[in-house]
């Protein structure tokens, strides 16, 4: 089972990924968490340069480069073998982060995102995508708060967008969402983390084997 979670800055993915994988695991569903970008060694290496706020000249075909080559070592490295030996995976952004900013935010051809998409994925799609909507001046709010309390401000270069930036973000991943109803899960991001997160669980114990699922 893949389980991908999007959304804006500060919509509250990476809390949900926390919770619905501490949830799985108490269920004893092998499950393991990852993100993009990031999730392995040189995949650090590429999240860093792409959040740094230092570069904000960096071109919009050389972020979508790099994303594409993340996610390259990302599904190779740890995606794929663990698909493979039939355990969980949840991922905190996936494809279609990058077709959203890079392409109905930043402007880039969608063919194009769609072809690196296709290729750096190796195929593989999510079963289930929930999307974490709220206001933009919410998420952003969040968002920087959250840098703030990690004393992680040099790392806040989408963050530092225009509010434009971040409308043409959320309404990206509204269509995108509308466009693939039987994949998407739009949940409400102003819920409390806890309401939100007994939404999310319900949406997945229809795939939980009985005696994994608890009860009602």
């Amino acid at each position: 089972m893949f389980i991908t979670f999007e959304g804006i800055e500060g919509c509250g993915k990476s809390t949900q990924v926390k919770y619905l994988v501490d949830r799985l695991g108490n269920l004893d569903v092998s499950v393991f968490s990852t993100m993009e970008p990031g999730g392995t060694r040189v995949g650090q290496d590429i999240r860093r340069i792409l959040l740094d706020s230092q570069n904000q000249n960096l071109s919009p075909l050389a972020e979508l480069l790099l994303y594409a080559a993340d996610r390259a070592q990302h599904v190779e490295e740890v995606i794929r073998p663990l698909l493979e030996q039939g355990k969980w995976v949840v991922c905190d952004r996936y494809f279609d982060a990058t077709l959203v900013y890079q392409g109905y935010a930043r402007g880039q051809e969608i063919g194009l995102i769609k072809t690196l998409n296709k290729k750096a994925s190796l195929g593989i799609r999510p079963d289930i995508t929930f999307l974490i909507d709220c206001p933009v001046r919410v998420g952003i709010e969040r968002a920087l708060r959250r840098n703030k309390a990690l004393l992680d401000e040099g790392q806040d270069r989408f963050e530092r967008e225009r509010e434009e930036f971040h409308n043409s973000v959320r309404k990206g991943y509204l269509t995108t969402a509308r466009e693939e109803p039987e994949r998407f899960v739009v949940v409400d991001g102003t819920l409390e983390e806890e309401e939100l997160a007994g939404v999310i669980l319900d949406h997945i114990r229809p795939f939980l084997s009985p005696e994994d699922s608890g009860g009602g």
